[in-house]
């Protein structure tokens, strides 16, 4: 079965970080396509290991949005 994920990537130093929030699995690489790359094969090895029927997996794809702040 094929699951969708949410990525959320940030830039620290030179690396750039990769996390699934739904699952709390998190990865890096140093380009934006091996952050992914790496994030996906850890979310794979993660539920590899799972009784996925014990898992709240996400059934819709999420909103994900930014927001500005006036401080």
């Amino acid at each position: 079965m094929i699951y969708k994920f949410t990525a959320v990537i940030t830039r620290e130093g030179k690396f750039f970080v990769s996390d699934c929030p739904e699952l709390g699995v998190t990865s890096q690489g140093l380009t934006l396509e091996e952050a992914l790359a790496n994030l996906k094969e850890a979310i794979h090895l993660y539920l590899k290991d799972e009784d996925l029927s014990q898992l709240s997996l996400p059934t819709t794809n999420p909103l994900v949005t930014t927001i500005e702040v006036a401080v």
